[in-house]
């Protein structure tokens, strides 16, 4: 299992007056706060610093110094804006291209606005290009998944991108992480999932409102979920089976999380403080499908999980899964799913935006696509 926060792009200077580096400095308190010792690392996507300058970066290192969790940054089209990443590389943890290995999966972190001409003129670079073939071939000869974390998607690179996508494909990557776009978005080509963050500075959609996503992957389900930053905390990540938008062919051929009986493995994770009586599944809409109680999975922290009939079969296609988990407090906190064994399918690129999955406010996903690199909402 592998989990990870993205803090979307920064945007740090003083534009708005610093308002970017106290939104950094509150997300920083919540990590702390309601995360620390849940995730694996917190990322940030590039757009760090609005204008790459030196005084930008001290004032993100200094907040990032607070963080009690791992973080690596990579560069966006705004850190190059001197010409160079001169600055951005005295940020800690800002190395690219490089390789980090947890849980059983190869975590790759690319560079693709320095070897541009500035601006959103993004490429890979032949050695790059070289180290990542190299890397993603290793990952299928050591059976290791990869993810890969770059600032835009492969169909905004100046060149290659399908055949970056391609790539991915091939290589079964299970998540492509990104920035740039300013909304949050998840394109899912049938092969590859790929996520963008909300930007945490000049911030076009929700009236502004600032928060973080988080990733959990679960051998092969991936969960995504945005948190407002002052949204409530603890929250409930149905973390496999997974939603329906989230479900690609590799995912459902090899269907690691059906047991011998044909039944499904349904884990429900629950983060940030808050004591946990119970956790149940509250039900689904097939009537042959009955309720369970989830039970803690040991040395796993907030996860819970219990073994269900099959969910999905050529009578019920598609079915959605509730679970609740009811706290110490009275509050009940919940999440769904829609269960599907289908996946989508077309002759659109991949890895553009063509293969945007459907709104799920839920999960705050709005569908809004309204930011500067859509030719909407402010011009800045």
């Amino acid at each position: 299992m592998l989990s990870w926060v993205h803090l979307g792009d920064l945007h740090v200077g003083a534009d708005d007056d610093w308002e970017s580096a106290a939104r950094l400095a509150s997300a920083v308190d919540l990590i702390n706060e309601q995360l620390a010792g849940a995730i694996d690392f917190v990322f940030l996507c590039g757009d760090n610093a609005n204008h790459g300058s030196p005084a930008q970066y001290e004032r993100i290192a200094a907040e990032l110094a607070r963080l009690q969790v791992p973080w690596r940054s990579i560069p966006g089209d705004h850190d190059f804006e001197p010409g160079d990443l001169d600055a951005y590389a005295a940020l800690p943890h800002s190395s690219c291209p490089f390789g980090w290995t947890l849980h059983g999966y190869r975590c790759l972190f690319l560079d693709i606005v320095s070897h541009g001409a500035g601006g959103p003129d993004f490429r890979l670079g032949h050695a790059q290009r070289a180290w990542l073939a190299r890397e993603l071939a290793d990952c299928l000869a050591g059976d290791l998944r990869p993810v890969v974390f770059m600032h835009a998607y492969p169909g905004d690179l100046a060149e290659e991108g399908s055949t970056l996508a391609t790539l991915f494909a091939q290589a079964g990557v299970a998540f492509v992480d990104t920035g740039h776009t300013h909304y949050n978005e998840l394109l899912n080509d049938g092969r590859v999932l790929y996520g963008a963050t909300r930007s945490t500075g000049q911030i076009e959609e929700d009236d502004g409102r600032p928060g973080l996503s988080i990733v959990h992957l679960d051998g092969d389900s991936a969960s995504w979920r945005f948190q407002r930053l002052n949204d409530p905390w603890p929250l409930l990540m149905i973390v496999a089976p997974p939603d329906a938008r989230l479900t690609t062919r590799p995912r459902v051929r090899d269907a690691s999380d059906s047991d011998p009986a044909g039944g499904t493995v349904v884990r429900a994770r629950v983060l940030g403080h808050g004591q946990v009586d119970a956790v149940t599944l509250a039900g689904t809409d097939a009537s042959d499908a009955p309720g369970a109680t989830l039970h803690p999975v040991p040395g796993r922290a907030g996860m819970w999980q219990a073994e269900m009939p099959v969910l999905v079969d050529p009578g019920h296609p598609r079915r959605r899964l509730h679970v609740h988990a009811t706290l110490a407090d009275g509050r009940v906190i919940e999440d769904s799913v829609l269960v599907a064994a289908e996946w989508p399918q077309g002759d659109a690129t991949p890895g553009t935006d063509a293969w945007a999955v459907s709104p799920w406010p839920e999960h705050g996903l709005l569908g809004t696509q309204l930011g500067p690199n859509k030719e909407g909402g402010r011009s800045w």
